[in-house]
């Protein structure tokens, strides 16, 4: 057991709490008698949340292995769960890994102060949007000197800030409603994932980017033509180098049609696209979908953060994407084995870092942009991300929680108790779309004037001047190959 279940004497006996919990941890016996499992019980904060009386709580389970200087008492518990089922273990969310730094939280910003005087964003403007995708090597101009409209697709966001890929069939239909309803407002885009687009969600299509993924699930010619832009998975942070799994229980309904899939059969993403073993094979699948939609729409081509992404990311320049996307060690999953969510890829800020600095050096940093994803927890994140060479953000896990999402790590279960990561048509209408939508618009305007104070206060007027501008940051507690790596000073330097 991991957590235990407590009540204090203020219950009022409404069983409030069992119909909330959706794992089974806490039922009633015997009338109005609560029972707790505490074996069943995943931290979710359901049940705390909802206790009318606030008698409910949570606490970590008291019961340990003896201390051990190397064997944790997880680590105990993980070796007896699997000597007693010869699985592989499996969880959600991003990364839980104790000894990979954070390296947000280790630099720190640049304020204006004599010399170049800040800007008060509240007087004067400040320039947020992005233009993402390819950008002309110069103007050119008619014979009369107007500039000729030659630009390549391209996607236009008011705010640097996405939401990331996630899957219809991992999550449920109600997710993608508030996410399509969110960026639409918001001027920004929304990702599939790899599972298809659901019908309903075509008139929102100007802010939808749709995902071509191993499996090729729900790809056909009028989804690609009915998105803003089409993205090549070709892996993702949560689980760099293998492919994807959705297990048959979440395969019913308009998944199954959605996805092309029959009900109750797994959905798995091989490990490769078997079509692409080369930049040049990649290049050949980048023209396939730019003839199949009329050269109209950007290419994106979403990598997992690696240690030799610079060169990777060069030849994804090279083959005619226009955008790379670019998922970092923290990046959430619905599903993953443990293992290689915790011990494999990099942090995205080295990523993003050595990626902007490869391009540049080659002068083919202006032939695509970068989008920056992976542990994004709020708008300083987002600043230094771009600082460090992003473009824009792109986020996942944040907007889960701002939908309510506590992080209990239970979405492969199916039985996520706030509507989310489940298909079970009791759970999943706890989500009111247009209240979520709501949340999102809110948690990214919130980011959105934050980046423009932050800005301002550099002495920063517009995104496009942060890009890359890395003069911007300082370190702290870093050793002199990780200043390098981010191409930083350390601070008072």
């Amino acid at each position: 057991m991991r957590y235990r279940i407590r009540k204090d004497d203020s219950c009022i006996s409404c069983l409030r709490c069992v119909r909330e919990c959706s794992f089974g941890a806490i039922t009633a016996e015997s009338g109005k008698a609560l029972a707790f499992h505490h074996d069943k019980c995943t931290d979710c904060q359901r049940c705390v949340s909802f206790c009318p009386a606030g008698a409910i709580y949570i606490t970590e389970d008291e019961n340990r292995f003896r201390k051990n200087a190397v064997f944790s008492d997880d680590e105990i518990k993980e070796i007896l769960l699997q000597a007693e089922t010869g699985g592989v273990l499996l969880s959600s969310m991003g990364a839980s890994g104790k000894n990979v730094p954070i390296y947000f939280d280790k630099m720190l910003l640049n304020a204006s102060q004599v010399t170049n005087p800040s800007i008060d964003p509240l007087r004067e403007p400040m320039e947020t949007a992005v233009f993402l995708g390819r950008r002309p090597e110069k103007a050119e101009r008619d014979i009369s000197g107007r500039i000729i409209d030659n630009l390549p697709p391209h996607l236009e966001l008011r705010t640097p800030v996405m939401f990331s890929a996630m899957s219809y069939g991992a999550i449920s239909l109600n997710v993608h409603k508030a996410l399509a309803a969110a960026a639409e407002k918001l001027g920004t885009y929304w990702n599939t994932g790899e599972g298809g687009l659901h019908e309903s969600l075509y008139p929102y299509k100007k802010n939808t980017i749709v995902q071509v993924a191993s499996g090729r699930f729900g790809v056909h010619e009028t989804y690609l033509n009915t998105a803003a832009a089409i993205e090549i998975k070709i892996g993702q942070g949560a689980k760099p180098g293998i492919g994807g799994h959705l297990t048959g229980r979440k395969i019913i309904g308009d998944v199954s049609k959605t996805r092309m899939v029959p009900e109750g059969l797994d959905a798995i993403s091989p490990a490769p696209h078997h079509d692409i073993y080369s930049i040049e094979d990649l290049a050949q699948l980048v023209m396939s979908i730019k003839e199949v939609t009329g050269h109209r729409k950007p290419v994106i081509v979403k990598v997992a953060a690696v240690h030799n992404i610079a060169p990777i990311a060069s030849g994804i320049a090279r083959s005619g994407a226009d955008i790379i996307s670019i998922d970092g060690y923290r990046g959430g999953t619905g599903a993953a084995p443990k293992r290689i969510r915790d011990n494999v890829g990099i942090p995205i800020e080295l990523a993003i870092a050595s990626v902007d600095q490869r391009l540049r050096e080659e002068r083919i940093r202006d032939r695509v942009s970068v989008i920056a994803s992976g542990g994004i927890r709020n708008s300083s994140d987002a600043v230094k991300a771009i600082a460090l060479g992003a473009d824009a953000v792109s986020i996942g896990t944040a907007a889960l929680c701002a939908l309510g999402c506590h992080i209990c790590a239970s979405c492969h279960t199916g039985r996520c108790a706030w509507g989310l990561a489940t298909q079970d048509p009791e759970l999943t209408k706890r989500l009111d779309t247009e209240k979520g939508a709501e949340r999102l618009v809110n948690l990214v305007n919130a980011w959105t004037r934050e980046i423009k104070e932050i800005m301002g206060g550099m002495g920063i007027n517009s995104i496009e001047a942060l890009r890359g501008n890395r003069m911007a940051l300082c370190g702290i507690d870093l050793n002199a190959k990780e200043l390098e790596i981010l191409g930083i000073r350390y601070a008072g330097e």
